[in-house]
């Protein structure tokens, strides 16, 4: 794949960041009395919740300006590792150039919410009661980017684990 179609991708990027920071100031626009607001009976609600920490609130508890700056600069090695892979991945495909720039715009939406209000609003609560499990239900609050992250990474897990690879090696001469 050459990097001009790699780079086509980044329009995925771009409508995630859009979409993530979209969704956000809507929440966070609307009045809110901190209680759920219901879309689907027993599923799915609307939450405005507020996450310092990282994936299901872990280091929440931590929250510290060091924290804060800590997670801000890993967000940001992150995001500059994955956009390097984009553009320097002769060898991936499609499928894996979607991931990444999925990942690429998740990552940067929560890292801009980070750096503007010092934690990441979360707003989709899900209720999954068919799981045997109470733990996660709800499920912990999450947003956009966090969607475009998980599906993102999952893309890339296909590609690992089912795409197609040569058989034949690269020869010197």
């Amino acid at each position: 794949m050459t990097l001009a179609s790699r780079l086509r991708f980044l329009w995925l990027t771009l409508a995630v960041v859009f979409l993530d920071r979209a969704s956000k100031a809507w929440i966070e626009s609307r009045p809110s009395d901190h209680s759920p607001h219901l879309v689907i009976q027993n599923f799915f609600y609307l939450v405005d919740s507020r996450n310092p920490g990282i994936a299901f609130s872990f280091l929440a508890g931590l929250s510290s300006p060091a924290l804060r700056v800590f997670l801000i600069c890993g967000s940001l090695i992150i995001i500059a590792v994955i956009a390097w892979l984009l553009v320097a991945g002769r060898g991936i495909c499609s499928l894996h150039a979607a991931g990444l720039a999925l990942l690429l715009g998740g990552a940067t939406g929560n890292v801009t919410d980070r750096i503007l209000h010092g934690a990441v609003t979360d707003f989709i609560e899900v209720y999954l009661h068919f799981l045997p499990w109470r733990i996660f239900n709800p499920w912990p609050a999450f947003n956009v980017a966090d969607s475009a992250i998980t599906i993102g990474a999952i893309l890339i897990l296909i590609d690992v684990l089912f795409g197609r690879r040569s058989d034949t090696p690269h020869s010197s001469s």
